[in-house]
């Protein structure tokens, strides 16, 4: 059972849970303050820690470490070299999990992967080879501990269940720190996840995620607020599970997570030559919650998340139980995503009245870890997984882990069932590694199942799906076959021996560069490396042309730009940007491109609507506005713009934003962002993050002019008035913009056109 209280509650005394100040001051024996109670939380102390201004309403946070990937480790540092960053002030773990497949455009990869060792020896870092660790398992076991804040550039940088708070952002706010610089932020709602009960035998915790997710994304419960876990419920469960439940709040939409600790938690720091690092930490004997999300983990069942969300879930025996309507409302979803372009079915998938799947993947930061992969093989161990189209691949989430399992016997075991055991890398979370076949579905323990993120492309007719599942499950399903069974099948849970953790190849293969920069080092570059291309400061007067319009209720990360194939390139900017939306609207790269071509020309000293005949018509109606009789093309910038009703949901990377910027993005218009991280980059990247509350009447093609733009921005930017100037009409027809509160620093970033450009001026570096 899965409960969401209407309204905030005191926890008292760390087990009861109260509704009313009444009620709670009862419980504690004494009068209750809610303004007091909302320091009780273990998230207040944690955020008070690392605050460095005086206000605790309006956050500066500085951050313990970072951690980046070999995906965005290579902007991150470019952008912070061009603004000044002379080595890096805070351990900066630079990890090599997702750009690991170096034959994918020949050396590209691994160019990347010399430039961020050149660079932690030239400014100080951590780097982690490939195929080491994935980037959340390493710190994990090496650097999360008790009562600490970590930054990284990844959207799962979760590590809560250590106590730790740790937030997955955009490249610009990791910069940020790299300059001595803080994290603003408002604070956060915190909303307690009490736990009860203890999971049954064959639960684990893709199962308790997905129940949780499944219970608050959709209503937004959690949305940039804290999850605080809490109760008796978190001792039955191992830190390692923990880990696996937590890594899964990013699912939520959450900012960050932190949960109580214990001596399991102070045992696995133990155990990992960290035992310094832990300290108890529970919420005082009042706690206010701004909400809370009731968990009776007893009655938790083998989950799964059908295409395209994490949040589509249902129990494994639901599903069997009403197999074909499901299923059905799934096909539909899927002709939307493929959009005619290539079919996907999963009715015909059913044999006998059960649902044949063709893959089965355990990997990565959810389902790589020891607990997960020493639970697959007892379950697999003296079992087939077939000799037909069903496949199993083991993705061990770091070194250590994969050599406990091995010295336990139990690689051995998974793999004369058939299983396939990879190195540690992130390629099936996001679709560069085990695409499945076309029309197949594939069941995994990973992060996410968003559309094309196994590596579909629609475009080209070819797609498949994933349906997320806990480890468990899989390997009943792949025990019998590919026929998709829950957990509850098997009768050989919970007896799993304890993993030792040996250090040995981290301290022969990791390089570790803290606190001994080198600025003799010389970068090492490849030929796809590139700098960042100049961004212009903003004008008082914008003009945006519409360049995609996409109406659909979510639009993830991954559709603005793809994953999967695209990251070789994710170190060339411009490169890169030839994928911006292609698996969405893949006549977008070409529109913005259009305009761009318009903003060169303005920077170049030139009118631009002197050779442009359209442009030329639009500004004749933009000068019988009122107030605009002197507007020039030569004096205002000139964009493309996308309007979609909630973009940002998923992955961290800034290339969501950048690759607009790049090729001429100027602005967002939306009803609302989907996280806090994207909208982050959209700043950083110096595009406006407009919103609006009235359905666009505006198309592909049409104008918007915005006049008086950088006032607006010194203002509350609660009504901006913008004209639409229709591509066919010329007529202006006015509408209502809003931008939702920034902060000073954003606002300067916005007019100085980017971060890069706000640094190199603040520095006296242009």
């Amino acid at each position: 059972m899965v409960k969401l209280y209407d309204g905030g509650v005191y926890l008292i005394h760390k087990t009861e849970l109260a509704q009313d100040e009444t009620c709670a001051g009862m419980l504690a024996g004494t009068k209750v303050c809610k303004e007091e109670a909302r320091k009780g939380t273990i998230a207040y102390s944690v955020l008070k820690a690392h605050n460095t201004s005086e206000d605790m309403d309006r956050l500066k946070l500085k951050f313990d470490a970072m951690a980046s990937h070999d995906i965005t480790f290579v902007g991150i540092i470019q952008t912070a070299k061009a603004s000044g960053m002379e080595k890096f002030p805070i351990p900066y773990v630079l990890t090599n999990c997702h750009n690991s497949l170096c034959a994918v455009g020949g050396t590209i990869n691994e160019d990347d992967h010399m430039f961020g060792l050149s660079a932690a020896k030239k400014y100080g870092g951590i780097y982690v080879p490939p195929h080491i660790a994935v980037i959340h398992q390493y710190m994990r076991e090496m650097y999360a501990g008790c009562g600490r804040m970590i930054l990284g550039s990844d959207s799962h940088t979760r590590y809560g269940a250590l106590g730790t708070m740790a937030i997955g952002e955009g490249g610009g706010e990791l910069v940020k720190q790299l300059l001595e610089d803080t994290y603003d932020v408002a604070y956060p709602g915190v909303v307690a996840v009490y736990l009860t009960g203890k999971p049954g035998p064959g639960i684990g915790p893709q199962d308790v995620a997905l129940a949780i997710i499944g219970a608050v994304f959709k209503n937004g419960y959690v949305k940039n607020k804290v999850m605080e876990f809490v109760g008796p419920g978190v001792s039955s469960m191992t830190t390692d599970y923990r880990n696996g439940v937590d890594v899964m709040t990013t699912e939520t939409t959450c900012l960050s997570s932190i949960w109580r600790t214990d001596k399991d938690t102070k045992e696995f720091l133990t155990k990992h030559g960290r035992g310094g690092d832990y300290k108890e930490m529970n919420p005082e004997d009042v706690a206010y919650y701004d909400g809370c999300v009731y968990v009776d983990l007893s009655t938790v069942k083998s989950m799964i998340a059908l295409p395209f969300h994490p949040s589509n879930t249902f129990e494994i025996d639901q599903l069997n139980a009403d197999l074909g309507d499901i299923l059905r409302s799934v096909e539909k979803e899927a002709k939307r995503v493929g959009g005619g372009r290539a079919p996907f079915t999963l009715t015909d998938k059913i044999e006998n009245g059960r649902l044949r799947v063709q893959q089965g993947i355990i990997a990565g930061c959810a389902g790589g870890n020891y607990i997960n992969a020493a639970e697959a093989a007892r379950a697999l161990k003296g079992r087939s997984c077939g000799d037909g189209a069903f496949s199993l691949s083991v993705y061990p989430s770091s070194q250590p882990v994969f050599m406990d399992l091995i010295r336990k016997g139990m690689i051995a075991d998974l793999m004369e069932a058939g299983a396939v055991i990879r190195t540690a890398f992130c390629g099936p979370c996001f679709g560069a590694g085990d695409t499945p076949c076309h029309n197949g579905l594939s069941i995994r323990h990973t992060t996410r199942n968003f559309p094309n993120r196994e590596g579909s492309k629609p475009g080209n007719g070819q797609m498949s799906a994933v349906a997320l599942m806990d480890a468990r499950s899989i390997a009943a399903t792949a025990a019998n076959g590919g026929i998709l069974t829950a957990a509850s099948a098997l009768n050989c849970w919970g007896e799993v021996p304890e993993y030792d953790f040996d250090p040995a190849v981290y301290e022969r293969r990791v390089y570790q560069g803290y606190k001994a920069a080198d600025e003799t080092e010389e970068l090492v570059y490849g030929p796809n490396i590139k700098d960042w291309p100049e961004m212009s400061p903003l004008t008082d007067n914008i003009l945006l042309r519409v360049c995609s319009k996409i109406m659909d209720e979510v639009t993830t990360t991954d559709e603005l730009i793809p994953s999967g194939e695209t990251s070789s390139y994710r170190s060339n900017p411009l490169g890169l940007a030839e994928f911006t939306l292609s698996r969405r609207d893949p006549e977008y790269v070409g529109r913005s491109k259009a305009v761009d071509i318009f903003e060169k020309a303005r920077r170049r000293g030139e009118d631009p609507s002197e050779f442009q005949p359209e442009l030329a018509a639009v500004f004749e109606a933009v000068r019988e506005l009122p107030g605009q009789a002197a507007v020039k093309a030569a004096d205002t910038e000139i964009g493309s713009m996308i309007y979609a009703v909630k973009p940002g949901d998923g992955s961290a990377r800034e290339q969501a934003a950048s690759c607009q910027r790049v090729i001429g993005g100027l602005a967002n218009i939306a009803k609302e962002y989907a996280t806090k991280r994207y909208r982050s980059n959209v700043i950083n990247w110096g595009m406006i993050p407009f919103q609006m509350e009235a359905e666009p009447e505006f198309e592909v093609g049409d104008y918007i002019y915005i006049p008086g733009i950088r006032q607006a921005l010194d203002k509350d930017m609660r009504d901006i008035t913008a004209y639409i100037i229709g591509k066919d009409t010329k007529k202006a027809a006015g509408i209502r913009l809003y931008v939702a509160d920034m902060t000073a620093d954003e606002r300067k970033i916005i007019k100085a056109g980017c971060l890069i450009n706000y640094n190199r001026e603040r520095r006296g570096m242009l």
